[in-house]
């Protein structure tokens, strides 16, 4: 009897703690961040030479930003930029076209349109551009006239015309340029040809589905995601590559400010003119690319991420949410196609946060 209440105090102190004094919230332990000294150093470094060359950029006086804002807009180089888009786009066009056909019969069962296709393809490759183009423009030395005839022979009976008078200047970059590009375009859209399994391509003949279908309706859209950054990559270096036309007088951006440089020996800032408005086309090419590719993935991915527009977005409406004395967070950031989360899935009580909550 007289031990009766240390034994139950002593049994109370002993019990198990129960499951409400096992939960640890999360809130409040402290989180400690990997420190990555090796990138924070490197990053010290480019960010000290980025710096020192945007200070240079500002503090020297040679390379005369008054002269590059006096001829950025100027007639000269707008036309020329003018006619550097226009090589690009027919140029692209044509090669790409002619790319398709010259990939199709490298792929195709008949072995003479797989043997033209691989001469034209290893002619075209093998020679420069700046020869090709010369070559073209200087056509008339070797034949004086072109037309319908006699085969075989230079009665042309049906039409003539003097070459000189048929390929100008510009018919001679065009014709370099789209030939060159189908060389090398043709090998690209072959290797995404390639790329596609080819159980895509049985299991559509399987189900009998025309040859031109097939490759429309299913290879193509397969094949495009690895067509799209090579095939970008080769209209930027048509756009560069267009300046070689220089070399026949055509007054594209890169001759134009040659021609000015000349006359007022103003070099650097000239320069600086053709090389912005290169960067400029080139990153609305890169913009481009990104959606195409962007469009393309579809296919592949659930869910597509977040472009850098809805992740700027996302941003301010953090930052907004931070100013602002409401409890509610922003939404997460999801891809364009995602569907939108419920409020169920946005929004979750304390329980959550802690070990062996119900």
């Amino acid at each position: 009897m007289t031990d009766t209440l240390p034994r139950q105090a002593g049994a109370a102190e002993a019990a198990p703690p129960t499951p409400a004094a096992s939960r640890v919230d999360l809130g409040d332990l402290r989180v400690v961040h990997t420190r990555h000294w090796f990138r924070w150093s490197i990053g010290i470094v480019v960010l000290f030479v980025v710096a020192q060359f945007a200070w240079s950029l500002v503090t020297n006086e040679n390379y005369e930003w008054d002269v590059f804002a006096h001829y950025f807009l100027s007639e000269p180089v707008l036309q020329g930029v003018g006619l550097t888009l226009l090589l690009t786009v027919v140029s692209a066009s044509i090669g790409f076209f002619l790319g398709t056909l010259l990939a199709l019969a490298r792929l195709a069962k008949s072995p003479l349109l797989n043997s033209a296709a691989w001469l034209f393809i290893w002619f075209f490759r093998s020679v420069p551009l700046v020869v090709q183009i010369i070559v073209w423009y200087n056509l008339g030395y070797l034949y004086p006239t072109l037309g319908l005839g006699t085969p075989f022979t230079t009665d042309f009976w049906i039409v003539e015309f003097p070459t000189v008078q048929l390929i100008s200047a510009f018919a001679a970059a065009i014709l370099g340029l789209s030939l060159n590009q189908a060389a090398y375009s043709a090998e690209i859209i072959r290797g995404g040809l390639l790329s596609v399994d080819q159980g895509q391509l049985e299991a559509a003949a399987a189900l009998g589905i025309p040859p031109r279908r097939r490759l429309t309706r299913i290879i193509l859209p397969q094949a495009m995601r690895s067509i799209v950054p090579n095939a970008t990559n080769e209209v930027i270096g048509l756009v560069k590559g267009a300046s070689v036309v220089f070399v026949i007088a055509l007054p594209e951006v890169f001759y134009a400010v040659q021609v000015i440089y000349n006359r007022n020996s103003r070099v650097i800032p000239l320069l600086l003119v053709a090389v912005v408005w290169y960067t400029i086309i080139t990153t609305i090419l890169s913009i481009a690319q990104y959606y195409i590719e962007r469009h393309y993935a579809r296919g592949t991915v659930r869910v597509l991420p977040p472009t850098p527009v809805q992740r700027a977005r996302h941003w301010i409406a953090v930052q907004w949410a931070r100013l602002g004395d409401s409890d509610s967070s922003p939404p997460p950031l999801e891809g364009a196609d995602a569907a939108p989360l419920p409020p169920a899935a946005q929004h979750s009580n304390g329980d959550d946060a802690k070990f062996g909550g119900r």
